[in-house]
């Protein structure tokens, strides 16, 4: 009886175990997901300001769409939690599509090799996010399933690991059409 009771002790330490370095591999992959998409926010942060002097040059007098993207830039580069930055990075992408519309009314501007250049950097900076998100999205859902499900949630409760948020675009910010005007 005695190694019965041994036995069912030592089978629920080596799961406690189990499930505690578990919550702790999840949390560093998604410190690791966010990492790794800072970096590539980092990079979009970085070639905005060269994309918004080289349209100032062609369309000098669209100054406030320009200050705008300057603006939510340093809005979303300046966020300090997650929740901060994923609605700073929807008013960038917002702001950004403004300035591509722009550039659609000047053929000059969409002729300069430079441009191009960096709309072309910048869309494969977008592919990167994109993907980086989706990675630290399907991290953060595998902790999170992790926290909710029984019997580790008791383990997330006794070490307070907490649910965490997702990366996600604000879907009405997304869905609504640029404006462009003349």
């Amino acid at each position: 009886m005695i190694i019965a009771i041994v036995v069912v002790i030592v089978v629920l330490v080596i799961a406690f175990i189990a499930m505690y370095n578990g919550f702790i591999k999840l949390k560093n992959n998604c410190e690791e997901a966010f990492a790794t998409m800072d970096v590539y926010l980092k990079k979009r942060y970085d070639l905005i300001p060269n994309l918004v002097e080289t349209v100032k040059g062609y369309a000098s007098h669209e100054k406030e769409t320009l200050e705008r993207v300057v603006a939510a830039r340093n809005m979303a580069q300046n966020a300090d939690t997650l929740e901060e930055k994923a609605a700073g990075e929807n008013v960038l992408q917002g702001t950004l599509k403004s300035l591509f519309a722009i550039a659609e009314s000047y053929p000059d501007l969409k002729a300069n090799q430079n441009f191009m250049d960096l709309q072309d950097q910048l869309n494969m900076v977008e592919e990167d996010i994109a993907n980086a998100r989706k990675y630290y999205n399907a991290v953060v859902k595998q902790f999170n399933t992790k926290c909710e499900v029984f019997p580790s949630n008791i383990i997330a409760g006794m070490f307070h690991f907490e649910k965490r948020p997702m990366f996600e675009v604000d879907a009405a910010e997304e869905r609504q059409n640029v404006k462009v005007s003349f």
